[in-house]
């Protein structure tokens, strides 16, 4: 079968590299790419990026299989548009994805449904949310409404960086549709925790946890995550058999009764408190990244079968059937960044020391380009350094001792992935 991985960050050659390990995979294209999927002779860019020439070239070449990686694609209908010409294809619709397109739309859901999630308003003008977050008293979180690839959150500890960012969310010359959503801040330990959907049923991925601070001990801004670890202590079982109870069916449910089909992979963001109730912070309708990095490691069922059995329909879905098997040993990843990330990226330096994949680590490029024999950095987040060992600190050695080797200018890096788990 031939397989078509859609984007080219980290996830998406996460996710390319898993499914070319199936037995039943021909060749896996991805569209557009990076410079460590052009690297890989398993693996094929493709630089359509435009919907109707990707499904126009789906079609003529015969794809079995389209995996969509990044929001935009879903949030613009791809898999609505994919569906319709008869091609099968793994991700939510573009009223499914609203859950993460729309932070208001979001919250107004879990309000429905009885989603545990913080307390939070929805305000279209400025004046508004100013006289709220006075009102409220900081610390404050303030979340841009639409896509902002990670990085429309400000966790505001002052009044004074809550209104800085209610009026960068909000200004003058706003579209009147725009808005902002403002809640309360959660105390707990973050945790993602992602599953995969056919509709129906629900199947739980290997927990992990995302570090969104630029800096170490959680400092600096926030970012779209500079590191990952699987699997995250603070999930126990107990908080596990919690969150697909009062936060993972109680989705999927409400989407049903609002006439929407849930497919593909869903993203919780869940605050753990101290006596492990949980909260949803947000959701995404894809794979996180630079979790899936670890998670996909650990893997250890073809990714293919598990992907064709959320794409089944009516009698013929399989997941409930489904028990995934996974390596025991944690794996961390470390993202390594560009100069000035996250707010002005330096693009265009040349990379160098990238090692020889082996079978407990694996650097996943996101932000490279190849430039004739050469790789070189071309945005924000640029590799994700990742390795498996027996525990959280053998992993977190071995990770970076690899990024260590390597060299481009102006490269950053936090020096604690993995802090959370090892002082527990």
């Amino acid at each position: 079968m031939k397989v078509l991985v859609v984007g080219g960050g980290g996830r998406e050659h996460a996710l390319a590299w898993k499914l070319a390990q199936s037995p039943k995979v021909e060749r896996v294209f991805v569209a557009p790419g990076n410079g460590g999927t052009a690297l890989a002779s398993s693996l094929r860019n493709v630089a359509f990026t435009d919907i109707v020439q990707l499904r126009t070239w789906a079609l003529a070449e015969k794809i079995g299989l389209t995996v969509v990686g990044p929001e935009g694609p879903l949030a613009a209908g791809l898999v609505d548009d994919f569906r319709e010409n008869g091609l099968r294809v793994f991700g939510p619709t573009r009223a499914a994805a609203q859950l993460e397109t729309s932070k208001a739309f979001s919250k107004a859901f879990m309000v429905r449904h009885g989603i545990p999630t913080a307390a939070h308003a929805t305000f279209h003008e400025r004046a508004a949310a100013h006289a709220w977050i006075e009102a409220k008293g900081v610390p404050m979180v303030v979340k841009a409404d639409g896509l902002a690839a990670g990085k429309g959150v400000v966790v505001a500890q002052t009044l004074q960086q809550a209104h800085v960012a209610i009026d960068q969310m909000l200004p003058p010359d706003a579209d009147p549709a725009t808005c902002v959503v403002v809640e309360e801040f959660l105390v707990g330990e973050e945790a993602s925790f992602i599953v995969v959907c056919d509709g129906t049923n629900a199947l739980a991925l290997a927990t992990s946890q995302d570090h969104k601070r630029l800096l170490d001990a959680d400092q600096g801004p926030n970012t779209g995550g500079m590191g990952a670890y699987s699997p995250a202590p603070v999930v126990t079982p107990a908080v596990h058999a919690r969150a697909m109870r009062e936060v993972i069916l109680p989705t999927l449910r409400g989407m049903e009764k609002e006439g929407i089909e849930y497919t593909g992979f869903l993203y919780a963001g869940l605050m753990v408190d101290a006596q492990g109730h949980v909260r949803t912070l947000e959701f995404n309708c894809r794979l996180g990244d630079p979790e899936t990095q670890p998670i996909l490691m650990r893997l250890k069922t073809d990714l293919l079968e598990l992907l064709l059995a959320a794409t089944e329909t009516g009698a013929q879905r399989q997941l409930d059937q489904m028990e995934l098997e996974w390596d025991r040993r944690t794996a961390l990843g470390v993202v390594a960044a560009a100069h000035g990330y996250p707010s002005d990226p330096r693009a265009g330096d040349t990379i160098s020391g990238l090692p020889v994949p082996a079978a407990d680590s694996m650097v996943f490029h996101a932000a490279t380009v190849r430039v004739g024999d050469d790789v070189a950095t071309s945005g924000g987040r640029v590799l994700c350094v990742t390795a498996l060992a027996d525990n959280v600190r053998q992993a977190q050695d071995r990770a970076y001792a690899l990024l260590r080797a390597i060299h481009f200018d102006g490269m950053q890096y936090r020096r604690d992935i993995g802090h959370r788990a090892l002082a527990r």
